[in-house]
């Protein structure tokens, strides 16, 4: 994917923004519908620090917050990159959006976040069956176009795809192909799945990654540390960032959040610098010694 100052052009010539702040993992909301001022501060901070795309989901249950922080910013509709995922449910398919279908799904994600459309739109899981949800993947993919169609979603993708997900939808002949596979990827989970990476590449499919901090959050020494702590020195940068610049040289978007205002300058600025060609292959290199995966559990038969 190539990279223009801080934006990634997409397979259909769109740009969007390189960095993303995700309103997921940390701001998850469970069993209440109540408003998080947190969220909503947080947002409002990393939109005036520049932050510019946002990604959200149902499932996250923080489109509230993210409207709100929107109206608030009052940075104009056109400068901001807003995501969303479709709650398709889990591997045990027994949990999905209680709205049906991707269509509905995101009519009523439109309404939470006070927008006409999302920037980006995505199928968050590839576990959809005719026999649960009524409709297959191809058919899911289907809905997505059509949002697309109607200027509801501007672009439209996946999310924790493997290879055999991407090419049945590929191989249906869509009319529209995937824009972005958002998996978990960092130094120390650089395929998901088994070659996800290098196959969404080839097929011009952008790879969003969330998790990218994980060697820095991790609970444990591993082989990353002293390579991280010396490349923090060179280049003068914090570990998080020298982490964040890795994955944008693999032509990979990162996603990842704080509530710290000092956290949130230090992502904005690993555009104003680049590493080695031989310090990314260090990173790499070494990050494949060990593997942790923080978040794509259903997955951890592959590790």
């Amino acid at each position: 994917m190539s990279l223009v100052k801080n934006a990634f052009k997409l397979n259909n010539g769109n740009e969007i923004p390189a960095i993303s702040y995700g309103v997921g993992t940390k701001w998850f909301k469970r069993g209440t519908t109540d408003i998080d001022s947190k969220v909503v501060e947080a947002l409002e901070t990393a939109i005036k620090l520049g932050f510019r795309h946002i990604d959200g989901a149902e499932v996250y249950g923080t489109n509230t917050e993210i409207g709100l922080a929107i109206k608030n910013s009052k940075v104009p509709r056109e400068e901001l990159f807003i995501a969303s995922k479709f709650n398709s449910g889990n591997a045990t398919y027994t949990t999905r959006s209680k709205l049906g279908n991707p269509y509905d799904a995101l009519k009523k994600d439109l309404q939470d976040l006070q927008l006409d459309y999302v920037d980006l739109y995505l199928i968050h899981f590839p576990y959809i069956k005719k026999e649960t949800h009524g409709y297959n993947l191809v058919e899911a993919w289907n809905y997505l176009e059509q949002l697309k169609d109607e200027g509801l979603a501007k672009n439209i993708g996946v999310s924790n795809f493997k290879i055999e997900h991407l090419k049945e939808i590929l191989e249906s002949d869509p009319k529209y192909r995937p824009s972005v596979n958002q998996i978990e990827f960092s130094a120390y989970l650089q395929n998901q799945t088994p070659g996800i990476v290098q196959y969404s590449q080839e097929q011009g499919i952008l790879i969003e990654a969330y998790g990218p901090l994980s060697p820095v959050i991790q609970d444990e020494a591993g082989p990353l540390d002293p390579v991280l702590k010396n490349l923090a020195q060179k280049y003068q940068k914090s570990e998080s960032q020298i982490l964040l610049r890795w994955v944008v040289e693999q032509g990979v978007l990162p996603v990842t959040t704080s509530g710290k205002e000092d956290r949130i300058k230090d992502f904005l600025a690993i555009f104003e610098f680049e590493l080695s060609q031989e310090d990314i292959d260090e990173i790499t290199q070494v990050g494949k010694q060990k593997t942790i995966r923080r978040y794509s559990k259903e997955y951890a038969t592959y590790d």
